[in-house]
Formats: C-alpha cells, sequence, structure tokens
C-alpha cells in the first residue's frame, strides 16, 4: 500500500479536473505477491508462483455506475460502490478457498475462459491455478465500459498500472500476467500490460502510457440501462509468454484495474 500513497502525493490539480472527476469510473486494486521456489526455463516445473494479497474494488462518486457480488435486479439501494475482500471471500467460499490462500500456477488459454497447464492439462479455476469471481454492473444510462489510465477521485492515484517494486529482472513479472473481463452478450476481453508479440490465439490489448485515448480496442462490455450485467473477472499468469521465466522468481506484482463509461462514440460519459 505503500505505493498507493506515494502515487497519492504526486497528484496534481491539473491532474484531476473537475470533469475527470465526475466520470463514471470503477476501480479495480490487485496486489500480487510471488514466490517461487522451483523453475526451468519459461514455464515453470514446480510452482508455487503467486499469491493474491488483496483485491478491491471501487466506484467514483459519480452515481450512474454500481456494482455487486449478486445480481440484484433493479434495486439500486443494493448496489454499491465498493467489493471488498471479505465480499469476495463469501464468492470463493463455494470453491472452499479464500482471496489469501488463492495461488496462482503458470497456465495458458486461448479464449480467456478455459486454462491449462503447460502439459495440456485443463486447470480448475481458484485452485492452484487462475482467480475467477463474478460481480455485476448496473448503470442508469447505456454506456460501453472501457479499462482507463485515469484516476478515479482526486485522492489517490487509482488508474489502471501494472507495476512491481522488484528490481530488474525481476520486475518482468508485470508482463507475464493477464485480466480477462467475460460476458455472455460480449465475449472475453483481455487486457496484457506492455503487450509484445502475441502468444497464444488469445486476442489482447494494451493501454497507452500517455494520454487516456478510448477507442473500440479499450472497450469491456456494454451496460443496457437499469440492466445488471454478469461480469466474470479472471486473472493468470501467461506461461506462454517469454517473460515466464527464471527471471521472475521471488518478484511481487501489483495489479490496479479502473473503468470509464463511455458513449457509442467512446467519449467518457460526465
Amino acid at each position: 500500500m505503500g505505493a498507493f500513497k506515494k502515487a497519492a502525493q504526486k497528484l496534481t490539480s491539473e491532474k484531476m479536473s473537475a470533469k475527470s472527476r465526475k466520470r463514471l469510473i470503477v476501480f479495480i486494486a490487485i496486489i500480487t505477491l510471488l514466490s517461487m521456489t522451483t523453475s526451468t526455463v519459461a514455464w515453470f516445473t514446480i510452482n508455487t508462483f503467486a499469491g493474491v494479497d488483496s483485491l478491491d474494488i471501487h466506484i467514483s462518486v459519480a452515481a450512474q455506475l454500481k456494482v455487486a457480488m449478486h445480481d440484484y435486479g433493479t434495486d439500486l439501494s443494493r448496489y454499491g460502490k465498493v467489493i471488498t475482500n471479505e465480499m469476495i471471500d463469501e464468492f470463493l467460499a463455494g470453491d472452499n478457498t479464500r482471496l489469501e490462500d488463492i495461488i496462482l500456477d503458470p497456465v495458458t488459454t486461448s479464449d480467456g475462459v478455459r486454462f491449462t497447464n503447460k502439459g495440456g492439462t485443463q486447470r480448475e479455476r481458484n485452485k492452484r491455478s487462475f482467480l475467477e469471481f463474478d460481480c455485476y454492473f448496473i448503470a442508469t444510462e447505456d454506456m460501453w465500459v472501457h479499462l482507463t489510465t485515469e484516476d478515479a477521485d482526486e485522492q489517490r492515484d487509482t488508474g489502471t498500472r501494472v507495476t512491481s517494486d522488484s528490481p530488474s529482472p525481476q520486475n518482468e513479472v508485470t508482463d507475464c500476467s493477464r485480466v480477462g473481463f467475460t460476458t455472455d452478450s460480449n465475449g472475453t476481453a483481455c487486457f496484457e500490460n506492455n503487450k509484445g508479440a502475441a502468444v497464444t490465439s488469445l486476442s489482447t490489448f494494451d493501454l497507452p502510457s500517455g494520454t487516456m485515448v478510448y477507442s473500440d480496442n479499450t472497450r469491456l462490455f456494454h451496460l443496457d440501462e437499469m440492466t445488471p450485467k454478469k461480469v466474470t473477472v479472471r486473472l493468470w499468469i501467461e506461461g506462454e509468454d517469454p517473460q515466464c521465466d527464471d527471471d521472475v522468481q521471488d518478484a511481487d506484482l501489483q495489479v490496479r484495474m479502473s473503468f470509464v463509461g463511455c458513449d457509442n462514440n467512446n467519449v467518457p460519459i460526465s
């Protein structure tokens, strides 16, 4: 959390305009500590790879966009601005685990839904493989939900970031991570930090390093007015990524996800 505090101190009034403060932004923060004991070259033979330390979902003060862990229909009073670790643990209880016990071993996927290990054996969610949980988004007007590097509020840095406090080359672990968002109507959109050459048939996208520009490529899913939508979020370490090798042993990883609602022309809704 020290990184969050330092980042918050760097915010300037220019960075947070009155307009950006009004945008519909959802914020996800995932702090993942990675610990490797044994490995070979690209992929790993024995894996005790990543433990998910915490995951928080926040929505900005804008009232039009809300989220919950359950489908409450159109009862907006039952949706909120925050999904806590305790709420996620409630979901994970169905898999007899907790967030703090989740282990992410390297896996691979061609569709962002079905995952296998290096030997081709299918892996189950939340069982020493990949993190998966469901949540429900609702909005009071039609919108496309995008990933964004912009901040959710003026109090702290909350834009989408994938970083590591580990020294080089351990910090290359940031390039091995993937986050997918799946809905029934829009399929799966997958974010890859510092996207390189394709390593599987799964299509991925990255975000600009400078000024945020919204486009069809940054769209995750569409929300219809007052219609809750189930979104399955998956976090994994891509074993086919060339950076997934011995160099990233004992690294740490911080992943934050922030979302903004846009109209059909990819203009943020204020």
